[in-house]
């Protein structure tokens, strides 16, 4: 049975959220988890769902407390989880993994500081520069891959094409699609569009056998045309949050406009069904989080507002990411695309 490492601590709404995600993911997956934090602070939350009949058989045998007396805040700079916490929470779930006692780590936590240790602990695959973040979101028709969202801000071209070959592999592995549609984020569709960055990496993208179909603006990333869209990580961070700030912008002006007038309220009584089915659709937490890319070991790093029910579904990422040995394939693709 496969076991995640659980950042317990990690979080606006750490311990709750990353408990009860838990407790749900052990229920639905048949995975067994480590919450690891602080032992009293868990057990204590833990305790207020074992009460429940319907959690006590099931939930408790396979979910198991490691104590980590420290915490990384979200104010602390990156380096102080590597040289100063190391008995932080998301230090000893990462050392559980390179010990083989977990296969995964998850945490809503301190974004830097949970990939500068699980890059420090693991290492990287041969052949990658750097790891990076690769989070799917919804679209028009399918979901889509934005690689990278913010784990290497300044990056070369060559990294980028490194991109490339890990968000096809994700695809592949994960959504089953054999010859995914890989594209670069540009200021244009042109081959000419773009900075030096975006018309190296176009140059030597070309070069390689994926199924690479040039540049894509802005206005095309959640089209639904495209399976994998590649960036740096400090353009693909803004384009996340602008992406995820709209989709709630705009449902909270729906509701609001629904709720304006006795006949708007009555059409959306009657369009219930299709709004619901809308929110679903572009809410984060159906994603989980952003798995990193090219690390030895599996990481897959939740947004910091997190829900009980991203965490949830962050663990089920993270066990599919496990059993498909994408990491593998990842390996074995760097080789076999030469550029």
């Amino acid at each position: 049975m496969a076991r995640i490492a659980v950042d317990a601590m990690g979080g606006d709404h750490a311990p709750h959220a990353p408990i009860l995600g838990a407790v749900e993911a052990v229920k639905r997956y048949g995975v067994e988890v480590f919450l690891v934090g602080r032992k009293r602070v868990i057990e204590k939350e833990l305790s207020k769902w074992y009460t429940k009949p319907r959690t006590k058989k099931k939930a408790r045998p396979s979910i198991t407390v490691i104590d980590a007396p420290e915490t990384v805040e979200m104010t602390d700079p990156a380096s102080i989880a590597l040289r100063r916490k190391t008995k932080a929470s998301i230090r000893i779930a990462s050392d559980l993994v390179r010990k083989g006692e977990a296969v995964a780590v998850v945490s809503a936590g301190h974004t830097g500081a949970v990939m500068a240790t699980t890059k420090m602990v693991f290492g990287v695959l041969e052949g990658i520069q750097r790891p990076a973040l690769a989070m799917v979101m919804p679209s028009a028709k399918k979901p889509v891959i934005l690689i990278d969202v913010g784990a290497n801000v300044d990056c070369k071209p060559r990294h980028l094409v490194d991109f490339a070959i890990m968000g096809h592999c994700y695809a592949k592995e994960i959504f089953k699609n054999d010859n995914p549609k890989v594209c670069l984020l540009s200021i244009g569709e042109e081959d000419s569009k773009g900075n030096e960055l975006v018309l190296e990496a176009h140059s030597l993208l070309k070069k390689t056998s994926m199924n690479f179909v040039g540049n894509i603006d802005g206005k095309d990333l959640m089209s639904g045309e495209y399976d994998v869209v590649v960036t740096d990580g400090f353009v693909g961070n803004v384009a996340l949050k602008v992406a995820e700030s709209t989709a709630e912008y705009m449902s909270k002006l729906l509701s609001y406009e629904l709720r304006s007038t006795p006949i708007t309220r009555i059409g959306a009584a009657l369009s219930m069904k299709a709004f619901k089915a809308l929110k679903a659709r572009i809410d984060y937490s159906n994603y989980g989080g952003a798995y990193l890319l090219g690390a030895k070991g599996i990481t897959v790093v939740g947004h910091g507002k997190s829900s009980p029910r991203a965490i949830t579904n962050a663990i089920k990422v993270a066990h599919e990411i496990y059993e498909s040995k994408v990491n593998e394939r990842i390996q074995k693709m760097i080789v076999d695309f030469k550029v």
